[in-house]
């Protein structure tokens, strides 16, 4: 359930990137749609670390280094 909210925040930061692209294209900068997915990107990203930071302190989630 944690590795897939994980890669479900993942792929909503990767559609706000493009979504934002789309905008910037279509638009020109004219509008603040750009912004807009730009602040949106942002709050993703920020909850993307804190649910891997609070998985990896609760133990959720571990790591796995290779020697």
């Amino acid at each position: 359930m944690l590795k897939a909210l994980i890669i479900i925040l993942m792929l909503a930061v990767i559609v706000s990137l493009f979504s934002g692209l789309f905008f910037l294209i279509r638009d020109g900068g004219k509008t603040n749609r750009v912004v807009n997915s730009l602040a949106i990107r942002v709050a993703l990203s920020v909850l993307l670390l804190a649910v891997i930071l609070l998985s990896l302190w609760q133990g959720s989630l571990t790591l796995h280094p290779t020697p």
